[in-house]
């Protein structure tokens, strides 16, 4: 595998079109958003599986790189890594694309969280869909790890004037 699979794609529609004419900011995350519900999909975290399991994930922790403009009509599609995975946690990144286009448009780190939903505490994944993890984490294992990947938001501190 040279590159992080296609898990999610859709048009950029009217209304997550701001005054500029750009996609808006939160339709950014609109559409990782989706792209984690269909990485859920895969690793038998489907609506059945969520019934079977009584699982689902959640969101911990979530970064987003704006990289370039994004417009109204444009086709575009999600590549999901998984980074790193634990028992209950999954590390992992977006990166959205022009369909077949190389170059990323956004990026977003995640951790995602396994959840029991009847007590809404963490819990470790289920054998069924561990094994589904551990799969996509071998499928991935050699892939390069994407340029925003920990980085750090922030400004250098002002200093005194003499």
């Amino acid at each position: 595998m040279s590159q992080p699979p296609t898990v999610y794609q859709t048009a950029i529609l009217p209304d997550w079109v701001d005054y500029n004419g750009h996609l808006r900011d939160a339709f950014y995350l609109l559409i990782f958003s989706y792209a984690t519900d269909a990485l859920m999909d895969r690793l038998g975290l489907d609506e059945a599986g969520r019934a079977r399991t009584g699982h689902t994930l959640y969101t911990l922790e979530c970064h987003l790189n704006y990289l370039d403009e994004v417009k109204l009509g444009e086709q575009v599609e999600v590549r999901t890594q998984l980074l790193a995975q634990d028992r209950k946690r999954l590390h992992v990144h977006h990166s959205l694309h022009r369909v077949g286009v190389e170059a990323s448009l956004a990026e977003s780190e995640q951790m995602l969280m396994n959840i029991d939903t009847g007590t809404s505490r963490s819990a470790p994944f289920d054998e069924q869909v561990m094994q589904q993890v551990l799969a996509l984490a071998a499928a991935h294992r050699d892939l390069p790890q994407p340029a925003c990947v920990g980085c750090v938001i922030g400004l250098p501190p002002v200093r005194a004037q003499a």
